[in-house]
């Protein structure tokens, strides 16, 4: 009876250890999908690009300018050609490579301040995904919500 009880137990351990765990089930499938930012002034969705991710602003909480009356556009971008292009549509990042198992990095692009950080995003929960972007050494971030 106690061999037989043991081989229970190594069975039962065999199968549990073949099996992934939760969390690195949600973090493999990558964070595609429409996340609302801190803030929630804005929605972010996230999609494969080839090799890496893509981010692109799909609404805004406030979408017209309250100066003009018009949709709000990438004003503080110091490029005039690239001044007009409108945030409702405006890819913020697309070369977010995998570093690690549920982490990414590369550049973002802060509509707020019309500049390109080195950043990285990392999946915190299933629900949850903490955007950083660093200038050298200092580095800020903030997390985003899965939106439904």
């Amino acid at each position: 009876m106690a061999v037989r009880s043991g081989f229970v137990v190594a069975a039962a351990l065999a199968v549990l250890v073949s099996l992934p765990p939760a969390t690195a089930v949600a973090q493999s499938a990558g964070p595609q999908g429409t996340w609302l930012t801190q803030a929630g002034d804005a929605k972010v969705r996230i999609k494969s690009c080839g090799n890496a991710l893509c981010g692109t602003i799909v609404w805004l909480k406030q979408p017209t300018d309250p100066n003009t009356g018009k949709p709000q556009i990438d004003d503080k971008n110091t490029d005039p050609q690239l001044a007009s292009r409108p945030i409702i549509g405006l890819q913020i990042f697309g070369d977010m490579r995998p570093v690690s198992q549920g982490k990414w990095s590369g550049h973002i692009y802060n509509a707020d301040d019309g500049k390109t950080y080195q950043s990285s995003i990392s999946h915190t929960g299933p629900t949850t995904l903490l955007v950083e972007g660093c200038v050298g050494t200092l580095c800020g971030g903030e997390t985003w919500t899965l939106s439904r």
